[in-house]
């Protein structure tokens, strides 16, 4: 038994949801997003919107959880947004940004630039004394978690010094070097 699958979601003033040839389509003052599901069905009943399964397969099983979470992340998404800070450790490393085009200086011979999606905000913040942030936000949570990922891609932290790109408030497995 799903116990997630189970819970409904509660829809906040302001988000409509539509359920239509097994699409989901939620709307809200952030934006609009819709997901494709099988396997189960969706009802909208006040003020909740509750996922039941046609089966006990494991397959319907796996599907009920997942398209629940799914339609709870939308629904998060287009009311209060969604946030991923990273910090960029090591001396040098500077983000900087202009408009959806950001520019890293990651200790390579060359800047890496990179073009953001037109649904993502960037924003880069620099304090002297503190490591550079780079704030992404967003309506949609899976875009925000690839656009993160792939900027952590390009340095990822090392166990030794602990330098590359790291989610902010990450918990780094360091190690220690050389014993003498």
């Amino acid at each position: 038994m799903s116990r997630i699958g189970n819970s409904p979601v509660a829809v906040p003033e302001g988000v409509t949801i539509e359920v239509n040839n097994n699409v989901v389509t939620v709307k809200g003052k952030l934006g609009e997003l819709s997901q494709d599901f099988s396997g189960v069905a969706v009802k909208v009943e006040d003020g909740s919107v509750l996922v039941e399964r046609s089966s006990d397969s494991k397959e319907h099983r796996a599907k009920h959880g997942l398209y629940r979470a799914l339609i709870s992340n939308m629904v998060e998404g287009v009311s209060k947004g969604w946030t991923k800070e990273l910090e960029l450790v090591g001396v040098g490393y500077r983000a900087s940004n202009q408009g959806q085009k950001l520019d890293l200086a990651l200790g390579f011979s060359h800047n890496i630039v990179m073009n953001i999606a037109p649904e993502v905000k960037i924003e880069t913040i620099s304090e002297k004394g503190k490591n550079p942030i780079v704030k992404l936000t967003s309506h949609d949570k899976q875009l925000v978690g690839q656009v993160a990922a792939k900027i952590r891609s390009f340095r990822k932290p090392e166990p030794y010094k602990g330098k590359g790109i790291k989610f902010v408030g990450e918990q780094l497995r360091r190690k220690a070097g050389k014993s003498a």
